[in-house]
């Protein structure tokens, strides 16, 4: 089993920066991947996910403006967010997949919003 910790939401500006981390414990040597998704009303959106082979994917809407990373011998991984934007404001879920077969594992949501 995994256990995740998720921190650095809040409240900034458009064209701010916020970076998100999210820690893992427990079996942290299966997991697969590492990352974040969003959730807004009526909708559900990758953000970004790290791979085990340090392979990573990005939503469209996110492209060259977030940057997910992940420090190994801190079970952590990383989600620097710049020039955020209003449509960027959602509550983040960050999750990771681990084990064999695979199964996802969430922290609590964490919010952010931007403001106009």
């Amino acid at each position: 089993q995994v256990q995740l910790v998720g921190s650095g939401g809040g409240l900034v500006q458009s064209g701010g920066s916020l970076r998100l981390s999210c820690t893992a414990s427990g079996n942290t040597l299966n997991i697969q991947a590492m990352g974040w998704y969003r959730q807004a009303p009526g909708k559900r959106e990758l953000v970004a996910v790290i791979f085990r082979n340090g392979t990573t994917g990005y939503g469209d809407s996110v492209k060259g403006r977030f940057t997910i990373t992940r420090d190994d011998a801190k079970s952590t991984a990383y989600l620097q967010m710049n020039n955020l934007k209003p449509e960027d404001t959602a509550v983040y879920l960050c999750g990771c997949l681990a084990g064999a077969p695979g199964r996802d594992y969430w922290a609590k949501g964490t919010p952010v919003t931007v403001s106009a």
